[in-house]
C-alpha cells in the first residue's frame, strides 16, 4: 500500500494506482465478446480517492446482458486484488448509451470492423 492511514496519496500516487486498475481491466473480458471491456469502450470512469479507494463506472453492450453480475463482480475482484487499492465499486450505469463507437481502433480491428 503506497499510504500510511490517515496519509492522502499524493497525486502521482493516484496515477499509478490509476494506471494499474486499467491495466488490470484490460484481463477482464464479456465471455461473448473476444475483446476487453476497456478496450471496447465499457468502462467510462476510473476515480481513486486519496484513501486508494478505487469507484468505476462502467456499462454493457447491452442493458439486458445475462452475465452483468458476472462481469461486475469479476471487475470488483480484479481490481480488489491489486494490492495498492484498497476498496473497490463498481457502479454499472446505462448512460451514455453503449455503441460501437465508444471501441479503441485495436478492438474494431479484432472485431472486423475495420
Amino acid at each position: 500500500m503506497p499510504t500510511m492511514v490517515g496519509c492522502e496519496l499524493k497525486m502521482s500516487e493516484k496515477f499509478d494506482i490509476e494506471e494499474k486498475v486499467v491495466e488490470v481491466l484490460k484481463t477482464v473480458y464479456d465471455p461473448e465478446i473476444p475483446v476487453d471491456i476497456y478496450n471496447l469502450g465499457l468502462i467510462y470512469k476510473v476515480d481513486v480517492d486519496d484513501d486508494a479507494n478505487v469507484v468505476i463506472d462502467m456499462t454493457l453492450t447491452a442493458p439486458g446482458c445475462s452475465l452483468a453480475d458476472f462481469i461486475v463482480e469479476d471487475v470488483r475482484l480484479r481490481v480488489e486484488g491489486l494490492e495498492c487499492v484498497k476498496s473497490a465499486t463498481v457502479n454499472l450505469v446505462f448512460e451514455p448509451e453503449w455503441d460501437k463507437d465508444m471501441m479503441s481502433e485495436e478492438a474494431k480491428l479484432e472485431l472486423g470492423l475495420i
